[in-house]
């Protein structure tokens, strides 16, 4: 068996891991290259495998850093299944078609240079019809159902608190007899984060492949930080500005509305100069939004609550949702102050940029950056301080005013890495981090190393790892894992948990380890099921 770092090694972008087995070929993300030209030209290279020989792909989540190549993949010859939360395949659906939208659009773009310049037309990444044609293969899965993939393949998700459906990924490997976890982090949430659950504690693994985009830094400013954004909004409206905040479509963007939500909620207690309009002009964001509403059930219970006292966190009376092009263009031809948050998050591509150029040269104006900025990205060069920046063909000076507000990141800091790590009760024989720059991957594998004596590796891409002897056997504890919340459940969904209970209960009385198993996960995974067809429906466990 063989791990193949191919992906966000050493960068923080371009996540994909290959696992190669026996029997068959399976990735770990597929996603999209951002950043520098040098970056983004890798997503063009040939895949470093051949896409018809990978038999399944495990999507951790929709964000394209991690998505986003997945219709090259399917151009190329990909057949398999892709497996990902319900969440996660519906933000897909937007996310791949707005994706493939851009790369026709750069490359028509880019065409017309070139055809100028005499030279050949170049062909984008992939088009809108690869981009449907891929969304065919996607199958999904509820959080906590372990599901057998084939006969030596399992995987579960787990809910990985860093946007709508993000999982992290528990993969069972058996071969010879014995049986490997490999558990893949994803991306790794923020704890008591608006909207979605905390990032779920895996219990063990053999190996641990985990995200480190903050691995050197602590967040600071999490419990002030909508305190300091909402100083930042009011101080540019009362200079009659305009705010303009760069945000992730999925995400970030439905954080920022329910945490204004809450502000513009208490509005007896807010000066009339401060209640602007509110403009979310991404049409991805206006559709992600929506998924979210559809969704409901992945919220935290904080958010449940609140809808099920009436109350859409997602809504609010100053707020407005732009599709429209025309209506984006009218925002910049209009005097009045206002707010306007708009994709992409690090000015890489969207209507953003297109403000950017239109506000950036006021000193009246400010930008509010509320996520990670990517070496090379239009936005790491605005937080990094620059002066001037080309945007669309035009040298733009920068006078407005540049915030960084790194409370509203979506990954977990160093600290929170480390705790999560702590948390595993049985830790895994090596550590492999990804989905870092340098600086950050490198002094997270020292506080591992230090701290919890893993040995801790940072590959390079192409580095390939093979896995040493299993040690998890098929007997091991994970089959046991405790029922939750046994109090209150209603007619058939009591009826399994009395199956599910007596089956944990009589497991002494079994001597085939592997029907145990089966039995298990069979029940759990209707259990799991029915929970959330429960909460579809609005009714809440024990009333």
């Amino acid at each position: 068996m063989e791990i193949q770092f191919l992906g966000a090694a050493k960068v923080v972008t371009g996540s994909n891991i290959l696992i190669k087995t026996k029997a068959c070929n399976l990735l770990l993300d597929c996603g999209l290259y951002q950043g520098s030209n040098e970056l983004e030209e890798l997503n063009h290279q040939d895949f470093p495998y051949d896409p018809s020989s990978i038999d399944y792909l495990f999507l951790t989540h929709s964000h394209v850093d991690h998505s986003a190549r997945i219709p090259k993949l399917v151009k190329e010859g990909f057949r398999g299944k892709i497996y990902a939360t319900q969440a996660t395949t519906d933000l897909s659906k937007i996310m791949l078609l707005d994706s493939a939208h851009i790369q026709e659009s750069d490359a028509e773009w880019s065409n017309r240079k070139r055809q100028r310049a005499g030279e050949p037309p170049v062909v984008p990444l992939y088009n809108t019809q690869d981009a449907q044609n891929s969304l065919r293969y996607f199958e999904s899965v509820l959080y906590g159902q372990k599901i057998n993939v084939n006969d030596i393949i399992s995987v579960r998700f787990r809910d990985a608190g860093h946007i709508l459906g993000s999982s992290i990924l528990e993969v069972w490997i058996t071969e010879e007899e014995e049986t490997v976890k490999l558990v893949y982090s994803g991306d790794i949430g923020m704890k008591n984060k608006p909207l979605i659950c905390d990032p779920e504690i895996i219990e063990e693994a053999d190996y641990l492949i985990m995200e480190s985009t903050y691995g050197n830094r602590i967040h600071e400013h999490t419990e002030e930080r909508m305190e300091m954004m909402m100083d930042a909004i009011n101080r540019t409206l009362e200079r009659n500005g305009t705010v303009i905040i760069p945000s992730f479509a999925v995400g970030r963007t439905q954080e920022l509305i329910y945490e204004l939500n809450k502000y513009y909620g208490s509005s007896s207690k807010i000066n009339p100069i401060h209640k602007v309009p509110i403009y979310i002009d991404s049409p991805m964001a206006v559709s992600a939004t929506k998924v979210f509403e559809k969704n409901a059930h992945f919220f935290d219970n904080e958010t449940k609550e609140l809808i099920y006292r009436g109350d859409n966190p997602l809504e609010f009376s100053n707020l407005h949702f732009i599709r429209n092009h025309h209506e984006s263009i009218k925002l910049n031809h209009s005097d009045h102050s206002k707010v306007i948050i708009s994709a992409s998050g690090m000015c890489t591509a969207g209507r953003v940029r297109h403000h950017l150029k239109h506000n950036l040269w006021n000193d009246r104006n400010t930008v509010i950056f509320v996520g990670y900025q990517a070496q090379g990205t239009l936005g790491r060069l605005l937080k990094d301080g620059a002066k001037s920046v080309r945007i669309l063909g035009e040298e733009i000076a920068v006078k407005s005013e540049i915030i960084s507000i790194d409370g509203f990141s979506g990954h977990a800091d160093q600290k929170g890495l480390i705790e999560w790590v702590k948390a595993f009760e049985k830790k895994p024989k090596k550590v492999f981090l990804v989905h870092g720059e340098p600086a950050a991957s490198e002094a997270l594998a020292d506080l591992i190393e230090q701290e919890l004596s893993i040995p801790t590796e940072i590959p390079s891409v192409g580095y390939n790892f093979e896995m040493e002897e299993a040690v998890l056997k098929e007997d091991s504890k994970e089959l046991l894992e405790p029922v939750q919340r046994k109090e209150n459940i209603k007619s058939e969904l009591q009826v399994v948990y009395s199956q599910f209970e007596y089956l944990a209960k009589q497991t002494d009385k079994f001597t085939d380890d592997q029907l145990l198993e089966k039995e298990y996960d069979k029940l759990k995974n209707k259990l799991i099921d029915l929970q959330r067809e429960l909460i579809s429906l609005g009714i809440i466990l024990g009333d």
